[in-house]
């Protein structure tokens, strides 16, 4: 177990709940610094720990349950409580990157991923025969998604306020976000990484939008 694989549980943590690292330490009752990068290493350069305490009230005001943050700290692959059933038997899934997601021959109309020219990968827990999966590509989504994880994207999965999507727009554009609002006429996406922008479309726009349901760290 590494000082930065714990600090970076917290940092995805926050960001599940849509919260910045002060915002996640006032939620859990403590001083809004407790979690600031500046507070992560001691005067003389030496890592500092959050304090066992602090997690405690952590996961308490998230709800989050310990086996879930061991996870987060491990790396260990994420299956959204809103992914497919446990003890789905191992599916082939068609796996391209985003700069090719953004080309013409891989989708049809409605965003279903065409056969021809997909690598595949092998997951399990997936029930969505039109499932697809996309390598991350840049650093808007972090720390949530970084540069070369694997998202799997359904077409099927409903879509909510709040849900990672990965949207393609009329121009090529093809993108991992957040859903921030959704009306009759725009859709405003979110970046999780503060350091990037939102963007705001109007629905006729966006050629489809499908959500993320499955992340592979």
């Amino acid at each position: 177990m590494k000082h930065d694989d714990i600090w970076r549980a917290l940092d995805t943590l926050a960001a599940e709940k849509g919260l910045s690292a002060s915002g996640l330490a006032r939620k859990s009752g403590l001083d809004p610094t407790t979690f600031n990068p500046s507070k992560r290493r001691m005067p003389d350069g030496r890592a500092r720990w959050p304090s066992t305490e602090s997690v405690a009230k952590v996961l308490e005001a998230t709800g989050a349950t310990l086996e879930a943050f061991t996870a987060l700290v491990s790396g260990a692959p994420v299956l959204s409580s809103a992914g497919a059933s446990r003890g789905a038997s191992p599916r082939r899934v068609p796996i391209i990157g985003f700069a090719q997601a953004g080309t013409e021959g891989y989708f049809d109309d409605g965003g279903f991923p065409l056969g021809g020219g997909w690598d595949e990968v092998v997951l399990h827990d997936i029930t969505d025969t039109h499932a697809y999966a996309l390598k991350i590509s840049g650093e808007s989504m972090e720390p949530v998604f970084r540069h070369g994880d694997t998202v799997v994207v359904s077409p099927a999965a409903p879509i909510r306020r709040g849900d990672r999507v990965v949207v393609r727009t009329s121009r090529g554009e093809v993108m991992a976000k957040q859903l921030a609002r959704r009306s009759a006429r725009r859709v405003e996406l979110h970046s999780l990484n503060r350091d990037h922008p939102n963007h705001v479309f109007d629905l006729k726009d966006v050629t489809w939008m499908h959500r993320i349901i499955w992340a592979s760290q």
